[in-house]
């Protein structure tokens, strides 16, 4: 999977295309990314004693990661991410436009 946690993206399609947000959380066997403050879903929620009382919950569904793209800093734009071998043989994610590396 191109996207990791931590990183920031951009969405390109559905109810929120424009958006960006930083990933929460990567689930690579469903191909799917929870973004920060994207696809936000209402839950109603019951009182589970004293210390939980119950109410409407909003928090971050999941998306399809082919929903998704890199967010380049240098670039300020959505990027397509490629990958490198480096001399002493690790695998890094690269930029398609700048060519920068995105893993630090």
């Amino acid at each position: 999977m191109h996207i990791k946690s931590g990183d920031t993206v951009v969405v390109i399609s559905g109810k929120d295309k424009g958006k960006t947000g930083k990933v929460l959380k990567a689930m690579p066997k469903e191909d799917k990314v929870i973004v920060e403050g994207v696809n936000m879903v209402t839950k109603h929620q019951k009182p589970a004693g004293p210390k939980s009382p119950g109410g409407i919950v909003k928090f971050e569904g999941a998306i399809n990661v082919a929903k998704v793209m890199f967010y380049c800093d240098k670039d300020k734009a959505g990027v397509r991410v490629g990958y490198q071998v480096q001399k002493d043989g690790s695998k890094v994610r690269v930029c398609k436009k700048c060519g920068e590396v995105l893993d630090k």
